[in-house]
């Protein structure tokens, strides 16, 4: 014996008690597996835009009927279309923006602007599917809100009304604008794609 006392470091780890491991095992429950079924759901939705927006606009007539009704919560509907205008202008913008680069050249893919051009794909700065997911979110928010009455602040909705177009427009007139000073457009549809080597001198129109 060299006198060298066992210290609590020395030992192994215990392991947690049952209290940590019922609350571990409420956390799993609760949390962990219901997000690993809303991961799976939204991966299996990626590859079917159509019926994303169907549900989204259905939930959308959902709400507007909802406030419709209750002739209320006008202030989270004006900021829900403040939002989603947002989004949208988002999802139209190129990813890297050709007013930031050297003499309005991007340094990506691009569309291109002549016919003898190769395809080069709009790379959006907000993709499709998060488009849709941050539009969908905040429709739900949205809906949420108008189960509270804190959330109903009393406002005159015309002026909400017509403030919200005259931003409409002159967000849109802005960026249509940026569109045309810098020669691009928000799609790829309808341009000249190539296959591969196997299909040489084939043309996807």
């Amino acid at each position: 014996m060299d006198g060298t006392a066992t210290t609590p470091s020395d030992s192994s780890p215990s392991q947690p008690g049952f209290i940590v491991r019922f609350f571990r095992g409420i956390g799993m429950v609760l949390f962990h597996i219901p997000f690993q079924r809303y991961q799976v759901l939204l991966d299996k939705s990626v590859p079917k835009p159509v019926l994303r927006w169907v549900i989204s606009a259905v939930l959308l007539i959902i709400y507007v009927l909802r406030v419709f009704l209750l002739q209320g919560w006008y202030i989270v509907t004006y900021a829900l279309g403040i939002y989603h205008l947002n989004l949208f202008i988002a999802f139209l913008s190129p990813k890297i923006d050709p007013a930031l680069t050297d003499d309005g050249v991007e340094d990506g893919p691009s569309l291109p602007t002549k016919s003898n051009e190769e395809f080069r794909p709009f790379i959006r700065r907000l993709p499709e599917f998060k488009f849709w997911l941050s539009a969908t979110k905040a429709i739900a928010v949205a809906m949420f809100c108008t189960f509270f009455e804190i959330f109903d602040v009393p406002v005159f909705w015309p002026i909400l009304v017509m403030y919200f177009i005259i931003l409409f427009s002159l967000t849109m007139k802005r960026q249509i604008k940026h569109m045309v000073k810098y020669r691009y457009l928000p799609w790829s549809q309808g341009k000249t794609k190539y296959r591969g080597k196997e299909d040489t001198g084939d043309v996807i129109r």
